[in-house]
């Protein structure tokens, strides 16, 4: 199994290996029954505002109980929106319900995978609807939901489109990435925050940096800088990609345009798409982690948020061949697995309308686990808004 690099699958950034699940029992005259249907208990649910549903449901199969959490937002309903969420940069993490919050959203959960273990930045692509493109890569890692210009939404492969105006032979990998890849250029800018030296270059020491500010090269070294505040736009490049960036002189008139080549308004990535137009696309049914998905079901053009608890007692976690039947059977027909393990988190109104965490991170659980863990610091995720139409 790999994952959109190629690598094993990734199931969560924090990398945990799952418990694996009971194999499935084949029917066959003689041989053993087919396990029994699945039950589910504890359901509870309410409106969360016009058009967005929220629910919760205990199920308990051969392998073992899960706990689910569910929102429906209906995008036909109005005042209904689906936004990006995220830090002020890129490189910074929150907890999903600050994000919620400060957005005034009434629905959030986490996004993209992320290097957890050193930038904190999200591996893909991200698109905000006020702050347009933040983040994202040529190739590598580019399977998304996505909402077009038009406010369409979709889960499918977009594309970051990044050169320097005047020296075609530039081409940009990667914008506001953790990592410059090698013989590869990255472009850094005020989105990001502060330079952190070779720690996006991992250590390599064939490396240029250069700093174009007002359409001009203002510096151009074999020394990254460590905290710089970047104002305007940073090129750092790795071996031959440092290299080229060597033709670049100071006081030279330069640019870099960046942005997506699909025409989208909002998107996050995740690894791996879970169906495709109702069709199942992923086979492992082995390892079992917390899990969150986005859906989109066509037939009313609601969004499906899911996210299913795990390395908890209560709740053992799914496997991706079962976070893609669930979602088949909510009635999704398109639906993209998102970051798992302990960043998996929902945070929803309740019907009181305040704004809390609904679902049992499992982060740092230890001992007694029924109260759940902590939620996790993320970089980005999704949230549904809601405006109250004019009345009159």
């Amino acid at each position: 199994m790999s994952d959109q690099s190629g690598s094993r699958i990734k199931h969560s950034s924090d990398g945990v290996r799952g418990k694996i699940a009971a194999p499935r029992p084949l029917s066959r005259p003689g041989g053993p029954r087919a396990p029994r249907p699945p039950v589910d208990s504890n359901v509870s649910s309410w409106t969360v505002a016009p058009g967005v549903t929220f629910t919760q449901w205990d199920r308990t199969d051969f392998r073992g109980a899960i706990r689910a959490y569910l929102v429906r937002a209906d995008l036909d309903t109005p005042g209904v929106g689906v936004d990006y969420l995220g830090p002020e940069r890129v490189q910074e993490r929150e907890t999903v319900l600050d994000m919620t919050a400060r957005d005034s959203a009434i629905v959030g959960i986490n996004g993209d995978f992320f290097d957890i273990s050193d930038t904190g930045a999200p591996l893909g692509f991200g698109a905000d609807r006020d702050r347009g493109f933040l983040h994202g890569r040529e190739v590598g890692w580019n399977r998304a939901f996505y909402l077009t210009d038009s406010g369409t939404p979709n889960i499918g492969d977009i594309y970051m489109l990044a050169k320097v105006k005047g020296h075609n032979e530039l081409k940009v990998a990667t914008a506001n990435s953790p990592t410059v890849e090698p013989d590869r250029v990255g472009l850094y800018t005020s989105q990001w925050g502060r330079t952190l030296g070779d720690r996006v270059t991992d250590g390599d020491a064939d490396v240029r940096e250069v700093v174009i500010r007002n359409n001009k090269v203002v510096r151009n070294r074999t020394r990254l800088s460590n905290g710089y505040q970047i104002r305007d736009q940073v090129l750092i490049g790795r071996g031959q990609g440092a290299k080229r960036l060597g033709w670049l002189r100071v006081g030279k008139k330069a640019r870099v345009v960046n942005r997506a080549r699909n025409r989208v308004t909002v998107a996050v990535t995740g690894n791996r798409q879970l169906l495709d137009e109702r069709v199942r696309t992923v086979v492992d049914d082995r390892e079992m982690h917390p899990r969150t998905a986005i859906g989109i079901d066509r037939d009313t053009n609601e969004i499906l948020m899911l996210v299913i608890d795990g390395r908890q007692s209560f709740s053992r976690g799914y496997t991706m061949v079962e976070l893609a039947n669930l979602m088949l059977e909510l009635g999704a027909e398109d639906a993209l697995n998102l970051d798992g393990g302990g960043s998996s988190t929902m945070v929803a109104l309740d019907p009181a309308g305040v704004l809390g965490v609904r679902n049992s991170p499992s982060d740092d659980v230890e001992g007694d686990d029924r109260a759940g863990g902590n939620q996790r610091l993320v970089p980005d995720g999704l949230e549904i808004t809601y405006t109250a139409p004019p009345v009159g």
